[in-house]
């Protein structure tokens, strides 16, 4: 199991699960407005500490492009792993948008 802190709140999540399903789970309110494909990037996170050191290509590519890179990480291409302490970047509430998202699959696409 993994133990996860995002926004002050800590949770065990299972390994390889990914982060930001674990993260709404615990009842933390993230934005996924693309259903967790890498394209938006409104489930950004910043990582306080047990950031992993590899990206999935899909979220790298994603980053590169918009010259994010090592600014924030996408929490819908991560596996949560470890002891992970996150900060949300972009939250429902303050969104003015009526939901999330579609809630993406369990399994990151291929």
């Amino acid at each position: 199991m993994a133990t996860i802190t995002a926004d002050g709140k800590t949770f065990t999540a299972p390994d390889g699960q990914r982060l930001v399903l674990a993260i709404e789970d615990a009842g933390i309110d993230i934005l996924h407005r693309c259903g967790g494909n890498a394209r938006c990037t409104t489930c950004r996170v910043t990582f306080n500490s047990g950031e992993p050191e590899a990206y999935h290509p899909r979220e790298h590519a994603k980053l590169e492009s918009g010259d994010n890179l090592g600014s924030f990480r996408l929490s819908c291409h991560i596996l949560c792993a470890g002891d992970m302490d996150v900060n949300v970047l972009q939250h429902l509430s303050s969104s003015g948008l009526s939901d999330p998202g579609p809630r993406p699959d369990d399994e990151i696409p291929a």
